[in-house]
């Protein structure tokens, strides 16, 4: 999958961006100290003219590439899902059996991320992290639903409808597929955020990670259904 990836390029919905970062290096180096300064700071402390001192740049060059920073927010998060989906498409692709194939799909989605190197100005842990801490702000909008018709969370969708899919294979009579498949999702990173902040209100720690949990609850689900 390593040598796969190198030729990986994520296709991000071209609304969410004016000038394609890919196309340039000043495009690529927007996005790795974006990534480095949004975990540093925050999202709400993040500006672009915060990232423009940092990178020796205009303000005025960021803004060709993006319209504001909700837009770039969206930009990395759609890439970080598509990433992610990659991942989930060329790991399970030669597994045949239903059970394994979902146990290796809430895997991929709920590890801790570690740091692939056939990117050179992404770093994927501090992007997962960013994800974790700010992907609720990129949709918790007014603007969410012209958004979602624009089809800005295209990819986060298409993610969660490969598991939902594979839920189904499992157990076709399962009732509630797409809800646990975006619970997986979203619960990841809440468990992530819980074990990193909140401790006491997880029971994720350093050894119950949240894919032993998650792994434990879509079975335990399928399997009520089952047995029921």
């Amino acid at each position: 999958m390593k040598y796969i990836l190198q030729d990986l390029k994520v296709n991000i919905n071209n609304n969410i961006y004016l000038k394609d970062p890919e196309s340039s290096d000043l495009g690529k180096k927007i996005v790795e100290f974006s990534i480095l300064l949004i975990n540093d700071i925050g999202f709400d402390s993040f500006t672009f003219k915060k990232l423009g001192a940092k990178i020796g740049s205009n303000e005025s060059s960021i803004y060709r590439y993006f319209e504001n920073k909700h837009k770039l927010l969206l930009y990395l998060t759609s890439w970080y899902w598509g990433w992610l989906e990659y991942q989930l498409v060329f790991t399970t692709n030669s597994i045949s059996d239903a059970k394994e194939k979902l146990t290796k799909a809430i895997e991929i989605i709920t590890r801790t991320t570690k740091e692939d190197s056939a990117f050179s100005h992404i770093n994927e842990v501090l992007l997962n992290k960013i994800v974790i801490n700010e992907y609720s702000k990129s949709y918790l909008t007014k603007e969410v639903d012209n958004e979602n018709k624009e089809g800005y969370f295209s990819i986060y969708k298409r993610l969660i409808n490969r598991i939902k899919d594979m839920i189904i294979e499992v157990d076709n009579t399962y009732r509630y597929p797409t809800s646990l498949a975006s619970t997986v999702a979203e619960g990841a990173l809440h468990q992530h955020f819980l074990r990193d902040h909140f401790s006491s209100l997880t029971d994720c720690d350093d050894q119950i990670t949240p894919t032993t949990y998650f792994i434990d609850l879509v079975f335990n689900s399928l399997n009520h259904t089952t047995n029921g």
